[in-house]
């Protein structure tokens, strides 16, 4: 098939999988002391540094970020609310590990238990909730997985509520990612809850186990795990001038560096790096010329915005082409994917999206459509000029 390409107004959207790092005018990123660690901008869901990603891992009390978003989906669906006052069964009191101190045969609001998941890292708590929303932590375990599977998180499963050591529970640290940029997008209530520093609960001071909120301001979350078997992990975020960066590390030595590892890959994400939204959605890049169509012309553009990452102070360097068959063919519905759009630095790819048709375009009467098809057999006879 013959194609038609220029060069268009900068716009793009995501490649998964291309690190911005490999690029010569960017230093190299900081060695970690980790097993497994990540680095995103959760704008674009752009690789910035990475390391054994996707690498299946034990993810200790990293696994209550699910147990929470399982949660905000109940929410948000209307099955439970947060004032609703949670029973607290003997397994729940009983938990092994970190605990919120709930106990036997009270009820506790839903509101309090996940902030004793998020804040005090509860087992105790992420039982109950798990127990209350799934009727058991088995069927809540079921549920944790099918979100897994929506979220496209594949090499993630999760056999209980808690992160406590299971053969077969696993996640990457690329998944956490996706997980957490979900949790941020889709539940920010849920989220708020990560940036508190301190609970009070039955008269204990409860303080949050992600120190990181307090040695940097912009750090408004996420998570700590720690086992025996997973070593010291970490999901943090945070947001400096509309960037938000997304870091993962696990298996680190301790809980000074699982902290000093995670602010390394944050402080150089922002220092190396800048994301612009470069068009929004339904921003036309082309009006391109369409045959068999009541009009004359379709309007082309991006069915979701171009969010774009790439080092910092680049910006005018990066290039953006469109590529579009050299004959389009009505009817179109609005939505069709008809061409490409790709952008580049220094030639090499950094983000390549579907362009759309914006509008729909009818199919004309029978004398246009004849019309079409003798201007477009000469033409192609004769070529086009």
């Amino acid at each position: 098939m013959k194609f038609r390409t220029g060069i268009a107004p900068l716009a793009a959207a995501l490649i998964c999988g291309i690190t911005l790092t490999a690029r010569a005018d960017v230093p190299p990123p900081p060695d970690i002391a980790a097993s497994s660690y990540l680095l995103v901008d959760a704008g674009s869901n752009q690789v910035l540094v990475e390391h054994e990603a996707h690498t299946q891992l034990p993810p200790a009390s990293l696994t209550k970020i699910m147990t929470t978003y399982v949660a905000g989906e109940a929410i948000d669906a209307g099955h439970v609310k947060l004032t609703d006052s949670v029973p607290v069964s003997v397994h729940a009191w009983q938990a092994e590990g970190s605990r919120m101190f709930i106990r036997e045969g009270t009820e506790v609001p839903l509101s309090d238990l996940l902030r004793g998941i998020i804040i005090q890292s509860g087992n105790d708590a992420s039982i109950a909730v798990a127990e209350y929303i799934g009727g058991s932590e088995d069927a809540f375990a079921n549920m944790m997985n099918q979100q897994a599977e929506k979220l496209g998180l594949k090499d993630s499963y999760f056999i209980n509520a808690t992160g406590l050591p299971a053969e077969g529970h696993h996640t990457t640290a690329w998944d956490l990612a996706q997980l957490s940029r979900a949790l941020i997008n889709n539940h920010p209530t849920m989220y708020a809850m990560y940036a508190e520093r301190t609970f009070r609960f039955n008269n204990i001071d409860q303080t949050n186990r992600n120190r990181l909120l307090w040695r940097d301001r912009s750090v408004d979350g996420i998570k700590t795990g720690h086992t025996e078997e997973a070593g010291f992990c970490l999901v943090a975020s945070a947001i400096r001038d509309n960037m938000r960066l997304i870091s993962v590390v696990m298996g680190t030595k301790d809980d000074n560096a699982r902290m000093d590892e995670s602010q390394k890959l944050i402080a150089y994400g922002f220092r190396h790096f800048e994301t612009r939204e470069l068009y929004g959605a339904g921003v036309v890049l082309k009006q391109n010329e369409v045959f068999y169509g009541d009009e004359d012309t379709v309007d082309l553009g991006l069915a979701t915005p171009a969010v774009v990452t790439f080092p910092r102070g680049r910006y005018g360097d990066l290039k953006a082409e469109l590529e579009v068959p050299k004959i389009l063919e009505a009817p179109y519905e609005s939505g069709v994917e008809v061409g490409r759009l790709r952008l580049t630095l220094d030639d090499k790819p950094l983000y390549e999206a579907p362009l759309v048709t914006l509008k729909p375009v009818a199919q004309a009467g029978v004398f246009s459509r004849m019309s079409d098809f003798i201007y477009l057999f000469f033409r192609e006879l004769f070529g086009d000029d």
